[in-house]
């Protein structure tokens, strides 16, 4: 691997020609991405340890669905059963903070390894648990640090990848989650079913190790390219307004649970609490959709809660009104994950051919349109394939514009900033996600005889707002060519 150039760490939010017309360079050297991949001999380790490390946080996120009614029975917390997935994704809104304040101010080293050590604990935590309230702890552990750990992922990806390779690096990371929604749910139900379900946490311990031995070594070598700024502060306030914004996050998700009137007051009291509480979290200007990096942090948000939002609900409408098995009806998300998968390549193979604001108004439109399709599906009981390949088509759709979320945000971002940035993004997602679960939770509790079709409404809604602002991810003149 070639020695680290101690300029990398200033000029890693430059773009190629602004890098060469600073380090007076006459040409792009061949690791400027147009002449090598991730997997070319200066990156390629350093790719399979960070894909490594996603695709085991991914497979443990997606095999914890199969086997948590095993957990719930076996440790006599069915009463528990919302709040052991509520939880890990409330603690990792407080996880992407802290990892990213970290990383501004002490590089992603740091908390690298401290996410990936937490994680460990919390699996041991969870996979060894004999009541409910252990486990729970287990979760919110391992749920803290497994968010945590994907913040300093990006700011490596920033500072070690040319931009000509980003968006491939991220379609990478994106397979990286795909892969294990195919396989995850059924390997777990094998191992659950061979041993118990103790061994899905705990077998994941044995696998993290390698991984992280696999990484470490490539890790170091850049570790010039990679030092934070210790001017950053450390932000208390931003930690607070973090847990302020997991507990209301979690009072959303839960608050269907709550007989009328409450579970609206308490809705309408936790989506408030939410927008105040996750202001600070946020670049300024993201909640009024100010274009380039505010805008695009907010599209994320937007149209993870329209594709989520009717994720969960598709099995569901397969095995109630088509009466398929429970295996049959989950294919459908296997059509997607495969879509994802291979849109995200296309687009990371496209490079500047297409910018970012292109893919995500090209993905937008196609999700609105795939979601309008399902809702006509499931209000006009049409055949189940055509709710199929429209989901499929909602996977492309997502795969071709989510990798360049990541991009953008990252392309702005000066070097102090680039933990903050890559924190919001995520904790975007995982609000966008579980506001739209709890608002289309609610729709259907008020909608008397339509089954399903006041679910995807709600997430055709949602995806209308993202096709209206997409052209919004385009900065002002001059703040980037690439976008």
């Amino acid at each position: 691997m070639t020695e680290p150039n101690p300029r990398a760490a200033e000029l890693g939010d430059l773009d190629d020609a602004e890098r060469f017309s600073q380090t007076g360079a006459t040409e792009p050297s061949t690791r400027s991405g147009r002449d090598s991949g991730p997997l070319s001999l200066p990156y390629r380790w350093l790719s399979i340890g960070m894909f490594s490390l996603i695709f085991l946080a991914a497979f443990e996120a997606m095999a914890v669905t199969t086997v948590m009614p095993l957990v719930a029975r076996d440790l006599d917390g069915v009463e528990f059963f919302a709040l052991a997935f509520a939880v890990p994704l409330a603690a990792g809104i407080i996880g992407m903070v802290l990892a990213g304040n970290w990383t501004d101010r002490s590089g992603p080293l740091p908390s690298l390894v401290v996410s990936a050590l937490l994680f460990v604990i919390g699996l041991l935590i969870a996979g060894t648990a004999a009541d409910m309230g252990v486990f729970i702890v287990g979760r919110f552990v391992h749920g803290l640090s497994g968010a945590a750990v994907i913040v300093p992922l990006y700011v490596i990806v920033a500072r070690v990848y040319p931009e000509a390779l980003r968006a491939r690096v991220f379609a990478g990371f994106a397979a990286a989650w795909v892969i294990p929604s195919i396989i995850g749910p059924a390997l777990a139900g094998v191992v659950a079913e061979a041993v118990s379900w103790h061994w899905v946490f705990l077998g994941v311990i044995g696998l993290m190790l390698p991984a992280a031995a696999m990484m470490l070594p490539p890790i170091l070598r850049v570790r010039d390219q990679v030092q934070g700024d210790p001017t950053v502060r450390w932000s208390l306030g931003r930690v607070g307004w973090s847990v302020l914004t997991a507990v209301a996050a979690l009072a959303l998700a839960l608050s269907k649970e709550f007989p009328e009137p409450w579970r609206w007051i308490i809705a309408v009291l936790s989506i408030g609490l939410v927008v105040v509480a996750v202001r600070p979290l946020m670049p300024a200007g993201t909640l009024r959709a100010a274009r380039g990096m505010p805008a695009t942090v907010l599209l994320r948000l937007i149209v993870a809660g329209a594709f989520f939002g009717s994720e969960i609900y598709l099995p569901y409408l397969f095995i109630e009104r088509y009466e398929f098995s429970p295996s049959l009806a989950g294919a459908v998300l296997t059509g997607a994950g495969v879509s994802w998968a291979a849109a995200s390549w296309l687009q990371g193979r496209l490079g500047d051919r297409v910018s970012n604001t292109q893919s995500v108004q090209i993905g937008a439109g196609l999700l609105a349109v795939s979601l309008v399709v399902v809702l006509l599906v499931a209000a006009f009981m049409l055949s189940p394939f055509i709710a199929f390949a429209a989901w499929t088509l909602a996977g492309g759709a997502m795969g071709f514009m989510y990798p360049r979320f990541s991009v953008a945000v990252l392309s702005l971002s000066p070097v102090s900033s680039q933990g903050f940035n890559s924190a919001a993004l995520s904790i975007g997602e995982s609000l966008g996600a579980s506001v739209a679960l709890a608002i289309t939770a609610l729709a259907a509790s008020a909608v008397v005889g339509g089954a399903f079709t006041a679910e995807f409404a709600v997430s055709v809604a949602i995806a209308v707002v993202a096709v209206v602002l997409a052209q919004r991810v385009r900065p002002s003149a001059g703040a980037s060519a690439g976008s």
